[in-house]
């Protein structure tokens, strides 16, 4: 089986992150989205992906997966000009996957659970199609899937107005070569897309099998700040307590705490589950629970939790941080006595000084 990974979105949502740098290298737990997408791929035993990447931004990947041989894996790219929907995505790919199944991976999508039990049951079954769907609260914000007692899918509906079932599909989709012809049979949609829904549509009504997978684990689509933060949460929760770098008498390590190596804690206090990154040193300042610190930063007389912040973040003399993400080599400082700060957005490169 193959994998073809989607990573050419333009990530609008999560701007001003998405301005200088593809939305699925935004780290949570310090490292980036698409690389957790890439572990979970090598732990089902897929080793062959293609990536699909934006013209403009795909080198940014590029640079940051490689040929995938450090990953254990096998990557190559494919560029596409503009984004012309996810089944364009499968008609672009279809020389690199043959004839061969493979599973289609949204490269901003989190699932923390990871995909055996999916992976095991298409290759076990071979339906023509297999979607992965979930239950949810509110349906209408959702393609939804009506699947009948056999776990057989009967029909997909984009965002129903007054849905008939609450089995959201999420972004993993597995598929034999069958999609192949049906992506060549179906029209752009009226946002001018080759809607993915829509040839799994097509499938259904030649009466191909096409299944349904229940996801019970967690999933999270990363295309918002406050679902950043959740899967940050999410993740730091099986962070195990190491200490690589150096703590002094004075500071305190509370809970399941990693610090990378070359980090220095001095005169601190920091709660789990948190990551302090390689480099980066930590003076007179609290780090709260689930938060995950970059590589080379600098933290002194700060306060900060529930968080994420990028690489080379200078924050000095600002407590109270709670529920932010920092941006690469952003500067946060006081100008003027100590202030709570809750949902800093800070884009790269960028100084803030907080007022009282």
């Amino acid at each position: 089986m193959k994998a073809l990974v989607l990573a050419g979105g333009l990530g609008s949502r999560l701007r001003p992150f998405s301005y200088s740098m593809p939305k699925q290298l935004v780290p949570v737990a310090n490292r980036p989205v698409l690389l957790h997408c890439l572990d979970r791929l090598r732990e089902v035993g897929i080793t062959d992906v293609a990536i699909v990447v934006s013209s403009e931004r795909g080198q940014a990947i590029r640079d940051a997966v490689g040929d995938g041989s450090e990953l254990g894996l096998r990557v190559s790219y494919l560029p596409q000009e503009a984004p012309l929907g996810l089944a364009h995505c499968v008609r672009l790919a279809a020389e690199f996957l043959g004839d061969d199944d493979f599973l289609m991976y949204l490269g901003d999508n989190i699932f923390a659970s990871g995909l055996g039990e999916l992976t095991e049951a298409f290759r076990r079954d071979r339906p023509a199609a297999q979607l992965v769907v979930t239950k949810v609260s509110d349906p209408s914000e959702y393609g939804v899937a009506e699947v009948d007692p056999d776990g057989r899918v009967s029909r997909l509906v984009e965002k129903p107005a007054n849905p008939t079932s609450d089995l959201a599909v999420i972004g993993v989709y597995f598929f034999t070569a069958a999609i192949h012809e049906a992506t060549r049979r179906i029209q752009p949609s009226a946002r001018g897309e080759l809607e993915i829904t829509d040839a799994v549509q097509w499938l259904v009504e030649q009466g191909a099998d096409v299944r349904a997978a229940l996801y019970t684990g967690y999933w999270r689509d990363t295309g918002r700040i406050d679902d950043m933060l959740e899967c940050n949460r999410v993740l730091l929760e099986s962070t195990e307590r190491r200490v690589q770098g150096e703590v002094d008498v004075a500071s305190e390590i509370c809970g399941a705490v990693a610090i990378e190596p070359g980090a220095r804690v001095v005169r601190s206090r920091i709660v789990g589950p948190a990551v302090v990154g390689a480099g980066s040193v930590v003076v007179d300042s609290y780090v709260g629970p689930y938060t995950a610190l970059g590589q080379g930063c600098v933290l002194a007389g700060a306060g900060i939790e529930y968080s994420i912040v990028l690489d080379r973040v200078s924050v000095r003399d600002v407590r109270g941080i709670h529920g932010s993400l920092i941006g690469r080599s952003a500067e946060v400082c006081l100008s003027a006595g100590e202030v709570a700060r809750h949902c800093l957005v800070i884009g790269d490169d960028t100084r803030v000084e907080v007022v009282a």
